[in-house]
């Protein structure tokens, strides 16, 4: 069982995530890949106390790059689209 700090490890706040938090109401986070959609609606709904609608996961790959002379990938990680109700409103700043 993981705890909501384990869930949740960061927000994306890009020019795209924050388009979206204000039209509809969405916001996107990094999450563990091991985490599930309701681990997810619950460790949002305890950290930020907001009620939560849907979510949404998606699993990235990792993108080739390359340093001198090594070829290596970055690493895979996990996505959560979150939409809140819309009486809720999370600020990052």
């Amino acid at each position: 069982m993981l705890s909501p700090h384990q869930v949740v490890l960061r927000p994306l706040v890009t020019e795209k995530g924050v388009f979206v938090a204000g039209e509809l109401n969405q916001y996107a986070f990094e999450v563990n890949p091991l985490a599930s959609k309701d681990d997810v609606r619950v460790a949002v709904e305890e950290l930020f106390n907001v009620r939560v609608v849907k979510v949404r996961t998606l699993n990235r790959r990792g993108k080739p790059r390359r340093h001198r002379f090594r070829e290596g990938y970055t690493k895979n990680w996990k996505k959560a689209v979150v939409s809140l109700n819309t009486e809720d409103r999370i600020n990052f700043f």
